[in-house]
């Protein structure tokens, strides 16, 4: 709509632009032939001077009215801003004309644009330059009140608003244009100049700083809400203390600071005396718990022990009549071991004896073989002899070589086969008589 707008406005320049360049060229050229005509005196015919086209140049501008007015009764609003409807002779239309698109009549009425769109107005404190928000509005001069003790605090207030879109009608026809340096900033003044006072400069630097704020902003948003300005904040960015009080808060501050620092300090060092005092009670406690609980142990253990021998002396007893029975077992065992022991000897003894007895009666008849044997070796050796008497020298040679076999006996020879032989060959008389030459035979058995 604003190409259109800028269209139909450019055609209309262009047509009246054509109408007046008509009328101009139609007269630049009447005057030239008047003037030719003028000095020429001999009579000839001359070009005739042409009427001026006024018509056709009252007709284009006519027409080319016609696509100015249209684009004058186009009004574009762009986005944030608010505009209002001001007739020539109805003075301001009520209503505001929002972003967008919107028809007036053409040269009786005109806009007056606004800003809808949040400002922020500032002030400063002595020695430092304040101005508005908007970086081509005017300064705004440092701002000073009052305490409660009289005393010149410097403030840093910042007050972020904005116009009642559905008020602009009211703020165009009776507030200032400059709303920043005729409006808010004299509010905003009168409000902290009438707060201040009430309250110390302590209270207003820290104690009751939130309060004072927020009854500066209601009392601000009071005001302006009535002349059709919304205040979303009231800030108070800082706080310029009166050099003697600051020096002495300062110091103030400094002893609070140790005071604090005293406070604390002690608090720690009562509470560290407290710990000693419970930990040392607690350490009694434990040790009572312990003692306690060392006689209760004591106490259970000696209960255990008191029932444990209920228990333990009959077990005892029966223990004592087991080792008893036990003992006589044994000692019943033993006689009888040693009477099974004794009558295994004799019986060991007689099956010994009995055992010998064979043994010799075994030998005996072996012996009696072999006395029979060699008698009859002999007496065939002796024949032999006889027929060979060389065959002496033979035997003579295998006794006396080194061959010969010596045979070591126990002299007891008890349970040994060997004596049971010897006896038996003491017993043979051809055999004892060989052995021992003249000796007497030793009867059969004899020990």
């Amino acid at each position: 709509m604003l190409a259109i707008k800028y269209i139909l406005m450019v055609a209309g320049v262009l047509l009246l632009a054509v109408g007046v360049a008509i009328t101009i060229y139609d007269m630049w050229r009447w005057f030239k032939v008047s003037r030719e005509a003028a000095g020429d005196a001999d009579g000839t015919e001359k070009e005739t001077a042409e009427p001026v086209r006024w018509r056709t140049s009252v007709a284009l501008g006519l027409v080319a009215l016609l696509p100015l007015l249209i684009a004058l009764s186009i009004v574009v609003v762009p986005s944030g801003m608010g505009e209002v409807c001001i007739s020539d002779t109805r003075g301001t239309l009520p209503g505001t004309l929002y972003s967008g698109v919107h028809f007036i009549a053409p040269l009786g009425e005109h806009v007056q644009t606004f800003d809808l769109r949040d400002q922020v107005f500032t002030t400063a404190m002595p020695g430092e330059e304040g101005t508005t928000a908007k970086e081509h509005g005017p300064k705004q001069e440092e701002m000073s009140v009052q305490s409660k003790e009289g005393l010149s605090i410097g403030l840093a207030i910042a007050v972020r608003y904005r116009l009642d879109p559905h008020r602009l009608d009211y703020v165009q026809a009776h507030l200032p244009q400059s709303l920043d340096a005729e409006l808010v900033a004299p509010v905003v003044d009168s409000a902290w100049r009438e707060l201040t006072p009430n309250y110390t400069v302590r209270e207003i630097f820290s104690t009751k700083r939130e309060e004072v704020r927020r009854l500066a902003a209601e009392q601000i948003s009071n005001k302006l809400a009535a002349d059709g300005v919304l205040v979303n904040e009231v800030m108070l960015r800082d706080i310029q203390l009166p050099p003697e009080y600051a020096k002495g808060l300062e110091n103030l501050l400094e002893k609070e600071q140790q005071d604090d620092q005293m406070t604390v300090e002690t608090e720690m060092q009562q509470k560290q005396v407290t710990i000693a005092g419970l930990q040392a009670e607690a350490d009694k406690v434990q040790k009572v718990k312990q003692a306690e609980a060392d006689a209760e142990s004591k106490v259970v253990e000696a209960k255990g022990e008191s029932d444990a021998m209920q228990y333990t002396l009959p077990l005892k007893e029966k223990q004592i009549e087991q080792s008893k029975l036990e003992a006589e077992a044994r000692k019943e065992s033993t006689i009888q071991n040693a009477e099974a022991e004794g009558e295994a000897k004799v019986i060991d003894s007689k099956a010994e004896l009995q055992r010998r007895n064979m043994l010799a009666d075994a030998e005996a008849n072996r012996i009696k073989v072999v006395a029979v044997a060699d008698a009859e070796r002999e007496r065939s050796e002796a024949d032999v002899l006889k027929q060979s008497p060389l065959l002496i020298n033979k035997i003579i040679a295998e006794r006396l070589s080194d061959k010969i076999q010596v045979m070591m006996v126990p002299s007891d020879g008890k349970f040994f086969f060997a004596n049971d032989v010897m006896k038996g060959f003491s017993s043979n008389p051809a055999v004892q008589q060989e052995l021992d030459g003249d000796k007497a035979p030793v009867p059969r058995g004899a020990n």
